[in-house]
């Protein structure tokens, strides 16, 4: 027979998360995130600001590393400048908060604090971080401070701020030490403002489908940022942020009993559901991609780590103007390279002036369907708050025109998952 204390740790364990002894600055585990991202703003992104990248009139500009490398760099910062003090202001904060949503996501790259060996980034993104985070904590929301981009890239994406066939992140203990000291200076920033910055994102979307290497970096990338984050303060004392690791595009059982508790505390797993990223995602049926969203409950209930799921969106396809690149096409329409038709772009993607009212119908359902299958895990942070014409991604234009409820927790489709 176990001694009475062996059982009372036993029930400890098993009645605790892997939140326990942790006091975050917003009730995970009671209490569903539901959130959004702010998407293209202090890291480009081709697709949320064509613009941008058009009126370059250079179409070797596909990412932010580009945006400063091949057009004069005085133009180049008047751009971001500007780009930095309209794409997102109070405002937009005030009207986050009045759509019910608790969380904004805000991704920043390793260029925002350092920048070496020639990087032709352009800095100046801190002060409208810091600026956030006043507004944040104005209007009642909580930020996820996500490191969106690492140098040499952790994937490729031109989200990363480096679009690359090669992304060497991984590769370079040069970059993996950048990453992590960019990473201690953001845990040391917020470690005594977690009642507005409860949660640090170390690295979004490392490619873990690179193979063993990465994948092997990744998790040690994770144990070194768990450290920077959970101990800032050069002693044994614990901070009360909480370590928001991506799952490095791998099934959430791969995750199964990383970072276990007790041991480890204060750890969220990030998942980003997205069904639009190959040809099959695109040929699905409306029915099919409400019933793909419904059939990720499980894994989401059942995961050894808190999940909250950081993107996804109620757009089905990657008919938006420049998704997959500045200059690349779409696997809807048969655009994209190696793709196979599956129909007219047109009334899928721009304003949603443009949208049928059966479309429109199903981003709602579709909505609801994700929303309610992602809160059998921790909940959700939408992709993105807007975009300049993908309004099928944006949630200021959802509220705006009706697919996405003035409240989040409200539901035409109660019943949409059976």
């Amino acid at each position: 027979m176990l001694p009475l204390r062996a059982i009372v740790l036993l029930c400890l364990s098993v009645a605790s998360s892997s939140i326990a002894a942790v006091t975050p600055g917003f009730p995970y585990g009671s209490q569903k995130v539901r959130g959004v991202n702010l998407g293209g703003w202090l890291v480009l992104e081709p697709w949320i600001t064509p613009s941008l990248f058009d009126n370059t009139g250079d179409s070797r500009i596909v990412d932010e590393y580009t945006f400063g490398q091949y057009q004069d760099r005085t133009k180049a910062l008047n751009t971001l400048k500007n780009h930095w003090d309209t794409w997102i202001t109070e405002a937009d904060f005030q009207a986050i908060a009045a759509a019910g949503l608790n969380h904004v996501r805000i991704p920043i790259g390793h260029w925002a604090y350092e920048v070496s060996g020639g990087e032709p980034y352009i800095q100046g993104q801190l002060p409208y971080l810091a600026k956030a985070i006043t507004w944040a904590a104005k209007y009642g929301l909580k930020v996820i401070v996500d490191l969106h981009g690492a140098p040499g890239s952790q994937n490729g994406f031109d989200n990363s701020g480096l679009k690359t066939s090669n992304p060497s992140w991984h590769l370079s203990d040069s970059n993996i030490a950048r990453t992590n000291a960019v990473i201690k200076t953001i845990a040391n920033t917020y470690k005594d403002s977690t009642s507005v910055v409860p949660a640090i994102a170390p690295l979004n979307e490392p490619a873990g489908f690179l193979g063993d290497k990465m994948l092997s970096v990744t998790r040690q990338y994770w144990y070194d940022s768990y450290g920077s984050i959970r101990y800032p303060y050069g002693s044994s004392q614990q901070s009360n942020t909480v370590v928001v690791i991506h799952d490095a595009f791998q099934p959430l059982s791969y995750w199964q009993g990383f970072m276990p508790y007790p041991g480890w505390e204060g750890v969220v797993l990030d998942t980003h559901i997205y069904q639009m990223f190959s040809v099959a995602d695109n040929q699905m049926s409306d029915a099919q991609h409400i019933q793909t969203a419904c059939s990720k409950a499980s894994s989401l209930s059942n995961a050894s780590l808190w999940v909250i799921v950081g993107e996804w969106t109620p757009a089905a396809t990657d008919c938006a103007k420049y998704l997959n690149g500045r200059g690349v096409g779409s696997r809807y329409d048969g655009s994209y390279p190696g793709s196979t038709r599956v129909g007219s772009c047109t009334g899928k993607t721009g304003k949603a002036s443009t949208f049928s009212a059966q479309y429109k119908t199903f981003l709602r359902q579709y909505w609801e369907a994700q929303t309610s299958t992602f809160e059998k895990g921790q909940g959700w942070i939408q992709w993105t708050w807007k975009a300049e014409i993908a309004d099928e991604w944006s949630y200021q234009a959802g509220l705006a025109n009706g697919w996405i409820p003035q409240n989040p927790t409200t539901r035409a489709y109660p019943n949409i998952c059976g």
